[in-house]
């Protein structure tokens, strides 16, 4: 996979940038409050406005000795490259990190956001290199 643009060597740098800005603008007009669901539509609709192909509610797959496991649902998927997952409790619960790995673990997608949308606008940046992960895609 090929790094974007910019010195500073972010993989998909362009593409996480543009979901941060639609985040704070979002966070911005709705504030904090709201359920999950309301969020999502309301990055969806930001996103397919900034001209980004997005998929919602995308299931994913999870594998285990070459058996399926179970199955996920990705909150938001960008450009096919960006894994976006949404929390909206007062307090980010620190199983959220790992649930956000797992996911990456579980596609060929190396890059996701953890958009907080508390009473105040945080997010974690994640980055898992395909050739790092052991579970097969």
């Amino acid at each position: 996979m090929t790094r974007e643009g910019s010195n500073d060597g972010l993989l998909h740098r362009e593409i996480t940038s543009s979901i941060l800005e639609s985040f704070f603008q979002v966070h911005y007009e709705l504030g904090f409050g709201f359920l999950e669901s309301i969020y999502a539509k309301a990055m969806e609709h930001v996103l397919i406005e900034s001209g980004h192909h997005v998929r919602r509610e995308s299931p994913i797959d999870v594998f285990f000795r070459g058996e399926r496991s179970g199955h996920f649902r990705a909150d938001l998927i960008v450009e096919s490259a960006v894994l976006v997952e949404i929390k909206c409790a007062e307090q980010l619960d620190p199983n959220a990190q790992a649930q956000v790995l797992n996911y990456l673990r579980a596609t060929n997608i190396e890059v996701a956001l953890l958009l907080h949308f508390g009473p105040k606008a945080r997010f974690k940046r994640f980055v898992f290199a395909n050739h790092r992960k052991l579970l097969p895609r």
